[in-house]
């Protein structure tokens, strides 16, 4: 607990709750959180809540959800306990059962240390001041004595039998997966033996030591094992995933990374056959490139806040089928429950390359060439780094020649093309992006995003 019997004012994140365990989150906080989860539910339903409990494989994660599901009980809450598995299953779990949220023990793609909660209600992520009233029920002690129940639930074979079902072709494709040691191993064990094809299966034992590499497939170095065996075997493509599940990292059958823009702008192509006019959600990192290809295809683009929680916001307030992050978080609602699936997005990938007559490469080639640089993130204090956002801002909304937008952070677009800096909400980084049409513009770009850092006495590892 923090300093005043609450929780430490550092783990109560825009999108969820996560900290370091044994320093900024201990095993009572989750005990905490259960009980005032379940006060704010049965608040705002009028009656019990009824929730599930997910947990990832790090090796805290169980001690955690089990103190949580005593404090869930302990106020009220009717728990059916989902087991391990990824973030996903647990949202499908929700759905499946019919319950009024839930609550996933995760550190997603954090370090092995690291540890967290995503909670869920009425359909809606539980986000920004969700958090913070759960933060204040906490620190006043202010909870609901009423006791309720638990028991557990499997939901995996249903679970696996939805996904295996979106593959609708025959054709045998050649796939590798790497699990990353990662709660979706298990499941994806499972998924393959259902698919046709080949399929090579990487790390897919769930160990919270991640002892292949870390898991986090939108930094390269993290992705060599699976190119490695993507062009050893030749693969048409590879899939990797983050430690639960919700972020997907994709390599062609050269090998090669296709970014999490890049794959939603070739989901956003085949969607828009069926669907034209669709608006279709990209965050702020996101290329020009999407947002040309989907007006070109007769789509609606919308840029939108970085973060699962205000995409999926925002893909219900505009009826949106499809969403996606650079981040590799890919958000399906025509044909599937609009939260972030990787390993859905897994088969909808295999099942466009089914139907495309045309390898990955062709098709990734066949989208415009852009100059830019990967999504770059770099250390920087937790409230400094808004505090720098706030400043950029304020030095360039006025400059002529240039348009600012401060949707999320500030995203600059010059005659050369654009630059983005924002800060995380998930850990203590500053994020950057640049891309522009040639080469000469993006040196352009990098020099200026430079200068701007300059002032703090910041220098960006951008090449």
């Amino acid at each position: 607990m923090g300093p005043a019997g609450g929780l430490d004012s550092n783990v109560l994140r825009a999108y969820d709750i996560r900290g370091v365990v044994g320093q900024t989150l201990q095993i009572e906080d989750a005990f905490a959180i259960g009980r005032a989860f379940a006060t704010v539910s049965a608040a705002r339903l009028g009656r019990q809540p009824k929730l599930c409990v997910g947990y990832d494989g790090r090796l805290s994660s169980p001690d955690l959800e089990a103190a949580l599901v005593r404090g869930l009980v302990s106020s009220g809450a009717d728990v059916l306990r989902s087991g391990l598995g990824p973030t996903p299953m647990l949202y499908f779990a929700v759905k499946k059962l019919d319950r009024d949220g839930g609550v996933m023990v995760t550190g997603s793609h954090n370090p092995p240390d690291f540890n967290g909660f995503k909670l869920t209600l009425s359909g809606l992520p539980f986000w920004d001041q969700d958090i913070q009233i759960l933060g204040k029920i906490i620190s006043d002690a202010d909870f609901s004595d009423r006791q309720g129940k638990v028991a557990r639930v499997s939901v995996e074979n249903d679970y696996v039998e939805r996904l295996s079902a979106e593959y609708t072709s025959n054709q045998r494709l050649s796939v590798a997966w790497d699990a990353g040691n990662g709660a979706a191993g298990k499941v994806i064990g499972s998924l393959v033996n259902r698919l046709p094809g080949n399929h090579l299966v990487l790390n897919g034992d769930i160990d919270g030591t991640f002892p292949s590499h870390h898991p986090d497939p939108t930094v390269p170095e993290n992705l060599d094992q699976l190119i490695s065996a993507v062009v050893d075997h030749s693969c048409d493509f590879g899939v990797g995933f983050d430690g639960d599940g919700d972020r997907i990292g994709v390599v062609d059958n050269k090998g090669r990374i296709v970014w999490g823009d890049q794959l939603l702008t070739l989901y956003a192509i085949d969607l828009l056959r069926d669907m034209p006019g669709a608006s279709i959600i990209a965050d702020v990192k996101s290329s020009l490139v999407f947002f040309q290809e989907v007006a070109a295809h007769g789509g609606k683009p919308v840029m939108w806040r970085t973060g699962h929680s205000p995409i999926k916001s925002k893909m219900m307030e505009l009826n949106s089928p499809l969403a996606g992050e650079m981040s590799g978080h890919i958000f399906f609602a025509d044909r599937y429950y609009g939260y972030d699936d990787a390993v859905y997005a897994a088969v909808r990938l295999l099942d466009l390359m089914a139907r495309s007559k045309c390898s990955l490469e062709t098709l990734c080639d066949q989208l415009p060439t852009t100059f830019h640089t990967p999504e770059v993130r770099f250390p920087c204090d937790d409230v400094l780094k808004f505090q720098i956002i706030d400043s950029v801002r304020e030095r360039l909304e006025d400059m002529s020649g240039i348009e600012v937008n401060s949707i999320d952070g500030v995203r600059v677009t010059t005659p050369d093309g654009w630059w983005l800096l924002r800060a995380s909400n998930t850990q203590p980084v500053l994020v950057a992006r640049c891309e522009a049409e040639d080469a000469n513009g993006l040196v352009r770009l990098k020099a200026m995003l430079r200068e701007q850092l300059s002032h703090f006495g910041l220098a960006a590892p951008i090449k």
